[in-house]
C-alpha cells in the first residue's frame, strides 16, 4: 500500500520524516518536494503544500496522479470556532466545507457551486481508526466540521457566521480542498487537526512553540494509525 503524508508547513512533516525508517528519494516536482520513504510494509509519500487551498490541492493532486497514493492522511493546526474546543485538542473532521466559496448571488447556498457539494465527507474506516489510536494513548480526541478558507479568520463576528452557517468546528486553509480532490478520484482520506487557538487563549501563547509540540504529537499519532492498518 502507498499512503500519502501531508501537511501544509514544513514543521509539521518534519518529525514525520524523523519517524519513518528509511527515506528513499527526495523529489522536486511542480514548485515542490515529494520525499519517498518506508514505514513496516507501507511506501510513504510525504510533502508540505505551503499554505492555501491553491498549494494543498496541487499537492494532494499530485500525490494521486504521479506518486498513485492509495491514502491520504493530514495533519496540521487550526482554530477553534466551537466555544467546547481548546488549544492542544485535537480533532478529527467528519466532513469539511469552503466557507469563502460564495456565489450565492446566483440563488447557491454559501459553499457550493453547480455540479458539487457543499460538504465533503472523510474516510469512515480511517476516523475509527484514529479514534482507535487516540484511546490507545489514551488521548481526547474530538470529531466535527472544518470549514476551510484562503483567510486567516481573526474577526469574531465572522467567525460566528461561519460557525452558523455550516455548523462548523474549527477554521483552517487546506482540509476542504485536500478533501475534494481525494473526493474526485476516490481516494479514501483522513484530516486531523491540532487547536491552536480559541476564543479564551493567553495573550501571551507562543504559536511557534505550540507548532513545534503538536506537529511531534501529530506525527506520533499519524504513525500509530500507520500501525493499525490492515
Amino acid at each position: 500500500m502507498k499512503i500519502g503524508i501531508m501537511g501544509a508547513m514544513r514543521e509539521e512533516i518534519e518529525p514525520i520524516l524523523e519517524l519513518v525508517t528509511e527515506i528513499d528519494t527526495e523529489i522536486d516536482y511542480a514548485n515542490n518536494k515529494y520525499y519517498k520513504a518506508k514505514y513496516n510494509d507501507y511506501e510513504l509519500i510525504i510533502a508540505y503544500s505551503k499554505i492555501g487551498k491553491v498549494n494543498s490541492a496541487l499537492t494532494a493532486a499530485t500525490m494521486i496522479e504521479k506518486f498513485n497514493i492509495d491514502l491520504l492522511l493530514f495533519s496540521g493546526v487550526a482554530g477553534a470556532i466551537n466555544e467546547n474546543l481548546k488549544i492542544g485538542d485535537l480533532i478529527i473532521a467528519t466532513k469539511l466545507c469552503q466557507h469563502d466559496l460564495d456565489i450565492t448571488a446566483f440563488g447557491h447556498p454559501y459553499g457550493y457551486v453547480p455540479e458539487s457539494k457543499v460538504f465533503v465527507e472523510t474516510d469512515e474506516k480511517l476516523n475509527n481508526i484514529a479514534k482507535k489510536v487516540a484511546k490507545k494513548l489514551n488521548i481526547k480526541l474530538l470529531d466535527g466540521i472544518i470549514a476551510t478558507g484562503d483567510q486567516f479568520i481573526a474577526d469574531n463576528e465572522k467567525k460566528e457566521w461561519i460557525r452558523k452557517t455550516f455548523n462548523a468546528d474549527a477554521l483552517e486553509m487546506e482540509g476542504a480542498s485536500v478533501g475534494f480532490v481525494c473526493d474526485a478520484l476516490n481516494v479514501p482520506f483522513f484530516i486531523l487537526r491540532a487547536i491552536s487557538d480559541s476564543a479564551d487563549m493567553d495573550a501571551g501563547f507562543d504559536f511557534d512553540k505550540f507548532l513545534e509540540g503538536s506537529a511531534k504529537n501529530s506525527a506520533k499519532f499519524l504513525i500509530e494509525m500507520l500501525e493499525e492498518l490492515e
